[in-house]
């Protein structure tokens, strides 16, 4: 297992990265994404264990209770850390499904896995491709370079071309798992490429954006001021990949079964997160009505019961996904398909009533809260307190930093990040839809029908 400093270490490794127009040659020194990389790093030394064999977040869920064992710890980690899990578990789900067809593939599956786990990397989900014409296929696009393919072939790899967008963590991985972002057809092989690509290949650029604050005092961010992360846009231009590295080369037919493996593995991801999620939206609706002295409102109390039924329903679906989970030929865990998708969708379609019944119930002191500075000034620090304070015995302070967290949470850069990839995380609420289709007994719902309408 990597320490913390280890793996701040790991990052000067020649690595190509850039931010808001300027190469950063520096990364760990770099205002936004130095302290980014410091999460990383925390989650490193939150989990080490001298001697151990590897990380514990790392290991392959053999059961429903392993699956669910798993979501605390990475509820304490970080995104990359995530990001690492989902790879891991997606090439696994790819191995167990074209091993038999494939099982050179599944070979080098297998043996990046196993030095992932042993070397306590980090990787980073590279999927989307830039498309260009969203209504054309890869084969047919003006530029062929926007979907990524390959160039050129040589007796001992590949040569790959493209851009892969909305990538959390790429400047803090080790790895880039490289994978098609749908399904291809015949005569679209060059874009049937799956592989792994180290962060410091040459070839490789990331340009970074991200949501961080940029105020000095970040006593009003509490959320987003001590963690955010960078999403990357990666760029191979013309990048070398080994044989031993690529897991897919022009076999069409097997495009999608990477998209789709990741897409499950990034649901259940975005589900967990939402269940915890929208515990917290529940917790502050009713810390600012009591703030506010409306905890008995009537209005208020139908929007909390609301929200309170959302949050039950959404863990309801993830505890279904994992209690009704399969097995690969491997023995390795995966949660159902059905519940999974169903869950994921309606977190995330309901994600907007929840946050609007937030805002309803706070007022708009989420949005002109003073900060913190203020509060501390000599002047006019008292009379803030004085006026920001609610109810009865709550002080203003206590009342301004609920403000303050509700803003960062669901109204700043940081609210704006999560309202989008909590919808785009795992595909979009289409790709939701006709999964949970596919995987819902229509049939049986067609017979129950018939029956009930004595007519079978």
């Amino acid at each position: 297992m990597m320490t913390g400093e280890q793996y701040r270490a790991s990052l000067d490794d020649g690595r190509t990265t850039y931010f808001e127009g300027e190469r950063v040659d520096d990364l760990l020194g770099h205002p936004i994404l130095g302290p980014a990389a410091n999460v990383v790093a925390a989650a490193y030394d939150r989990f080490y264990e001298p001697g151990a064999a590897r990380n514990p977040m790392m290991e392959i869920p053999r059961s429903a209770q392993d699956l669910r064992d798993h979501i605390p710890l990475l509820h304490q980690a970080d995104l990359v850390a995530n990001t690492t899990y989902q790879s891991i578990m997606t090439l696994m789900t790819v191995a167990g499904r074209i091993g038999k067809q494939h099982p050179v593939y599944a070979e080098r599956i297998q043996a990046f896995v196993e030095r992932a786990q042993r070397d306590d990397i980090r990787i980073a989900e590279c999927i989307t491709d830039a498309k260009g014409d969203r209504g054309l296929p890869p084969g047919k696009q003006a530029d062929p370079d926007s979907y990524t393919r390959v160039v050129e072939r040589r007796d001992d790899g590949v040569v790959i071309r493209g851009a892969k967008l909305h990538i959390s963590g790429a400047s803090l991985a080790h790895e880039l798992m490289t994978i098609p972002t749908k399904a291809m057809k015949e005569g679209e092989d060059d874009y049937a490429i799956a592989c792994a690509v180290p962060a410091n290949a040459p070839g490789v650029k990331v340009v970074n954006a991200s949501y961080a604050p940029r105020h000095e005092d970040l006593r009003t961010f509490p959320i987003s001021g001590t963690k955010h992360c960078p999403e990357g846009f990666v760029i191979f231009d013309d990048v070398f990949v080994p044989s031993e590295r690529i897991f897919l080369d022009g076999e069409v037919e097997h495009a999608a079964v990477f998209a789709h493996s990741l897409g499950l593995w990034e649901r259940l991801g975005g589900l967990a997160f939402m269940a915890d999620e929208a515990d917290e939206l529940v917790g502050f609706a009713q810390l600012i009505a009591e703030a506010n002295g409306l905890a008995r409102t009537a209005h208020i109390r139908e929007k909390i019961s609301e929200m309170i039924i959302h949050a039950t329903l959404v863990r309801a679906t993830l505890e279904a996904a994992i209690a009704n989970c399969d097995f690969g030929p491997d023995g390795a865990a995966y949660p159902d398909e059905l519940y999974t998708n169903a869950g994921k969708y309606q977190g995330a379609a309901n994600y907007n009533l929840m946050v609007r019944h937030l805002h309803d119930i706070s007022g708009g002191s989420i949005l002109t809260a003073p900060s913190i500075g203020d509060m501390e000034n000599n002047e006019v620090g008292p009379l803030v307190r004085k006026y920001m304070a609610g109810a009865d015995g709550v002080d203003g302070e206590y009342r301004m930093r609920l403000f303050h967290a509700i803003r960062d949470l669901t109204a700043d850069a940081h609210g704006g990040w999560k309202l989008v990839t909590n919808i785009q995380a795992g595909g979009g609420l289409y790709a939701q839809r006709i999964v949970t289709r596919k995987h819902y007994d229509l049939e049986g719902a067609k017979r129950r029908a018939l029956h009930t309408a004595g007519m079978a």
